[in-house]
C-alpha cells in the first residue's frame, strides 16, 4: 500500500473532522431520519429524502477521511533540517516576470489549500520546488506558459 506523506497538523485536522462527522453529524442525522420516518409516507416525505441524501454525503466523506488516515505517513516538520526544499518546507518565491513574492508550505495532497498558502508536493509547483535551494530559479509549466520563480527563502516550522 502506498503511503502518502502528511504533516502532523494536517493529520490532526483530518482526524478532528472524522471524529466530528462520526460522533456529532452522524448521530444528528440518525435522529433527523427517525423523526422524518414518523411523519408518515416515505415516498412523499421531503425531510426524509433530504436527510438520507445528507447521510449519503456524510458517509462518503467519512470513508474518504478513513482512507486518508489509513494511507498517511505523518512527517514531523520540526525534525526536518535541510538547505534544500523537501516536504514540509515553507518556501518564499518571487515571480521573475512580475516581482510578486508569495510564500507556500509544501504539504500532502489531502491538506493542500492555496487560500491558506499550502501547496501539494505533487502539484506542478511542488514538483518544481523539490530539491531546490535559496537563489535557484524554478520553472513551472502552466497552461498559459512557463512561469519562472526565484527561491528567496526556505524555512522548516
Amino acid at each position: 500500500m502506498n503511503e502518502n506523506p502528511i504533516t502532523k497538523e494536517g493529520y490532526e485536522k483530518v482526524q478532528d473532522e472524522l471524529n466530528h462527522l462520526i460522533k456529532v453529524v452522524r448521530e444528528e442525522l440518525r435522529v433527523t431520519i427517525a423523526e422524518a420516518r414518523e411523519l408518515g409516507d416515505l415516498k412523499e416525505n421531503a425531510e426524509y429524502h433530504a436527510a438520507k441524501e445528507k447521510q449519503s454525503q456524510v458517509e462518503g466523506r467519512i470513508s474518504q477521511l478513513q482512507g486518508i488516515i489509513a494511507t498517511s505517513k505523518v512527517i514531523d516538520i520540526s525534525q526536518v533540517s535541510s538547505d534544500k526544499i523537501v516536504f514540509g518546507a515553507t518556501v518564499t518565491i518571487t515571480n521573475i516576470d512580475t516581482d510578486e513574492e508569495v510564500t507556500y508550505k509544501l504539504v500532502g495532497e489531502s491538506e493542500s489549500n492555496m487560500k491558506e498558502g499550502k501547496v501539494s508536493f505533487a502539484s506542478p509547483l511542488g514538483k518544481a520546488l523539490i530539491g531546490k535551494e535559496e537563489g535557484d530559479t524554478v520553472v513551472v509549466r502552466a497552461p498559459k506558459g512557463n512561469i519562472e520563480y526565484e527561491v528567496v527563502s526556505i524555512e522548516y516550522k
